[in-house]
């Protein structure tokens, strides 16, 4: 029997490597600036990170391509997510120890980089299109920005990336084949229509008899009352639903959304508590990539003041851009504006809830 070679931490990790790749621009120009060491440092954390992330994004993508999802897969699923959202608590919290330099040092080596910049993380590019970001999709001029900055090589990876399927659309796939909501013995957005609507009305009177309101205020409740039931009825009408999010280049289709909201409304429910859970990270992955783009743009507000980037964009005005205009999973944020109060939801009748009971329902339930 051939005896293992004992394994040694130091080659295990190819620290010799690893702790000898900080080459500093300062000290072969001479100049020797201490700084220097942090702002590398902190990037090549970054770099690691986001190959972690990548590496539980490709593992979910192959989950979701399958048309049968079975429940220990979609726990795996979460379970990756999840460690991306602490994953990026640790990106977030950096900035923390990157702002430890101040702007007279960072100056000090900074134009050695250029025209070296962030827009050339092909790693973190290749996260935003697996999220559904693609560089066709992205403001007027960014997209060209960001494909200047990259190498051939990235820059021919990436837009093949962008061919393939990405989360998002996989996402809406499983969604459309969730089962409860509609059957030949139940409907269940005929009931939940009711539902809004016979309060709507009831907010309606309410207003009207307000003795405390001004007819100008009144006017105005109305109004905000109206709005609501209409955008609630753009939920039930394909071409209404479809106008609504034509400017959007993530949108959900109509039946994955309504599923989605479905699942927020039930969540409690066995079989919908792992999904629930999915939709919950994916939402709060979108959120921590914007906090995290607003700590950049103001940790570049705070070290360049109005100065352009190294990679050419407008600094810290361009980061400031992406903070919104780069969201990705818009529709899952915008749920919450269709949600009732819990005690006004319509009894699902006892057939479907034993069905979505973790004693009765089949692995084809979350497929």
């Amino acid at each position: 029997m051939e005896i293992r070679k004992a394994t040694h931490y130091k080659d295990y990790l190819k620290l010799n490597d690893l702790l000898n790749s900080q080459k500093l621009l300062s000290y072969e120009n001479g100049k020797n600036c201490h700084d220097e060491m942090l702002f590398v440092i902190t990037h090549q954390v970054y770099e690691l990170w986001f190959k972690q992330i990548l590496h539980e994004l490709y593992s979910v993508r192959e989950i979701f391509k399958t048309d049968f999802l079975h429940e220990g897969s979609l726990s795996a699923a979460v379970s990756s997510l999840n460690r991306i959202e602490k994953i990026q608590g640790i990106l977030i919290a950096q900035l923390d120890v990157m702002e430890t330099m101040t702007p007279m040092d960072f100056l000090e080596f900074r134009d050695l980089l250029v025209p070296a910049s962030g827009f050339q993380s092909a790693q973190f590019r290749e996260i935003e299109i697996l999220l559904g970001l693609k560089l066709s999709t992205r403001l007027s001029g960014h997209s060209d920005l960001i494909i200047g900055q990259l190498a051939e090589s990235d820059r021919e990876k990436l837009l093949h990336d962008e061919q393939e399927e990405l989360l998002p659309e996989l996402i809406e796939r499983w969604l459309e084949r969730l089962p409860f909501t509609e059957n030949e013995r139940y409907v269940f957005w005929e009931e939940y229509q009711k539902a809004i609507f016979e309060m709507t009305e009831e907010e309606r009177t309410q207003v009207q008899k307000n003795i405390f309101l001004t007819e100008s205020e009144k006017l105005s409740q109305l109004k905000s009352l109206q709005e609501n039931e209409d955008r609630f009825k753009a939920l039930f009408d394909e071409d209404l639903y479809k106008k609504t999010r034509e400017f959007s280049y993530a949108a959900l289709s109509r039946k994955a959304y309504l599923n989605a909201l479905f699942i927020l409304l039930y969540r409690r429910e066995g079989v919908l508590i792992l999904p629930f859970q999915l939709l919950t990270c994916l939402s709060n992955i979108d959120e921590n990539f914007s906090r995290w783009r607003y700590r950049h743009a103001l940790m570049a507000k705070r070290m360049l003041g109005d100065k352009m980037g190294t990679g050419g964009s407008s600094g810290h005005k361009y980061l400031s851009k992406t903070v919104e205009n780069n969201r990705i999973f818009q529709d899952l944020v915008s749920l919450p504006s269709y949600l009732i109060p819990s005690s006004r939801l319509p009894k699902l009748p006892l057939f479907l809830t034993e069905n979505m009971n973790f004693k009765k329902v089949a692995s084809a339930c979350l497929s």
